[in-house]
């Protein structure tokens, strides 16, 4: 497939520095004659509108009053070139060397791709990167180094965020427009990204396509109008979809960071309770041969998850003794009865296969010392929505008596205060256990073996 050029919409309002660096780094960063600029400014007061009025190389709209994100977006995609890719990016953002071809390679290396993104220095949404810089030409060096072509630096995800986001053309057709009920601004890209995903095609993360993210809009410098515009935005979401915005986020990593089996290998993965199939597509994007199932009770939720594997909505529909691995997340904590839950699921786990999983210490020392303060039911503690609440030694007899071989755990601990160092010793001395290393545990990952 022939690439296209790119429409690059940018949305200004006041920031007229942040602005003008980006608009100078995609003159100075991007392939000449493979794009073009459109800027639609909503309402700025300071110099911003002047200043783009003097830009032949740009296609501007001068809203009078603040459209909000996803109107603007649409006014300036409605003026873009029909024969191209659209490429939303905040004008908050520094771009680097490669960034847009990078970008473009993964997207036109599919069909079924419909929409590539960004890492960034910040986190969220796990688009960040592990490189830190003191200065923009100590930045622009590092992302030279990163941005170098690798297809196995790409990852699959169920949601991009769209500070920088690159939409094929026939995926924007497919879709239409931005939902502008999210006016002003902020999970509209969740709702996209479903869009998407919901026309048949693919979201990619591409770790070779660095920029710079000041994440310094107008919003988020007033916490209170922020939140606001947040929890209303939230809400619509989820009456549409039928579920809320937290699900991307439920990703089994405790579990994940456990696993250490080859990834050559084609292993038979079911992700119990698997909401849209966040960990199901971290499985894939780790596991390249595997074969990823999931159940999910919630018809609305496994919607979205049956476009990364197979997704069964009861047991009843699984196949025995065919799985490597079943991963139960923090499923022991909560189940009704733990013993009746995992003699149902060792039937469908192959001879000497696994489950995987994750669980609060009941002994940590977090909510030892919560017990002798006297403050137990009032602290925030882990194991306050905890219908089961286990220790190591528990959860060991637990699979001991249900066929399983005994667990490898991984710990998750935190360091402790001199006092409570201090303290837990004495107790230790008290009990003769030997027990501080667990006391210092506050959650466990673990891996346990069908027998």
């Amino acid at each position: 497939m022939k690439k296209r050029k790119t429409s690059i919409i940018i949305l200004s309002y006041n920031n007229f520095n942040y602005t003008k660096d980006c608009i100078e780094s995609i003159r100075k960063y991007t392939k000449k004659n493979s794009y073009e600029i459109i800027v639609v400014d909503n309402g700025s007061k300071d110099e911003t509108r002047n200043w783009l009025k003097e830009q032949k190389d740009l296609k501007i709209i001068l809203n009078e009053e603040n459209m909000g994100f996803p109107k603007g977006c649409n006014q300036g995609i409605e003026i873009a070139d029909k024969n191209s890719d659209i490429l939303l990016l905040n004008n908050d953002t520094i771009v680097t060397t490669n960034w847009l071809e990078n970008l473009k390679i993964c997207l036109y290396s599919d069909e079924k791709i419909g929409a590539t993104g960004s890492v960034s220095n910040h986190t969220e949404n796990l688009q960040g990167i592990d490189f830190t810089y003191d200065d923009f030409v100590e930045m622009q060096e590092l992302a030279k180094n990163n941005n170098k072509s690798d297809s196995n630096r790409w990852e699959e995800k169920v949601f991009l965020i769209g500070f920088c986001l690159l939409i094929k053309r026939e995926a924007f057709d497919a879709i239409q427009s931005l939902d502008e009920m999210y006016s002003p601004g902020y999970v509209e890209d969740n709702d996209l990204s479903l869009r998407i995903i919901d026309a048949g095609y693919k979201l990619m993360l591409c770790h070779d396509s660095f920029i710079h993210h000041y994440l310094g809009t107008a919003f988020r410098k007033d916490l209170n109008k922020f939140y606001a515009i947040l929890y209303k935005n939230r809400d619509y979401f989820e009456s549409k979809w039928g579920f809320d915005t937290f699900k991307f986020d439920e990703i089994k990593h405790a579990s994940l960071r456990i696993l250490d089996e080859e990834k050559e290998k084609q292993l038979y993965f079911l992700d119990l309770h698997c909401g849209i199939g966040a960990t199901m597509l971290k499985i894939k994007n780790e596991y390249k041969e595997a074969i990823i199932d999931g159940i999910e009770a919630k018809e609305s939720m496994r919607k979205i998850a049956k476009n990364f594997g197979k997704v069964f909505q009861s047991y009843d529909e699984l196949e025995e003794e065919y799985y490597d691995y079943i991963m139960i997340g923090n499923l022991l904590e909560h189940v009704e009865n733990p013993d009746s839950f995992l003699q149902t699921i060792q039937k469908y786990i192959k001879k000497d296969g696994y489950i995987v999983g994750e669980i609060s210490n009941a002994s940590s020392h977090k909510i030892i010392l919560e017990l002798l303060k006297d403050n137990f039911y009032f602290n925030n503690n882990a194991l306050k929505n905890n219908q089961n609440n286990f220790t190591l030694d528990d959860f060991c007899t637990l699979f001991e008596n249900n066929g399983f071989k005994e667990p490898s755990v991984l710990h998750w601990f935190s360091i402790l205060t001199k006092e409570e160092e201090e303290l837990l010793g004495k107790l230790d001395t008290l009990i003769g256990a030997n027990k501080i290393y667990s006391y210092k545990t506050h959650y466990y990952s673990f891996k346990v073996q069908k027998r």
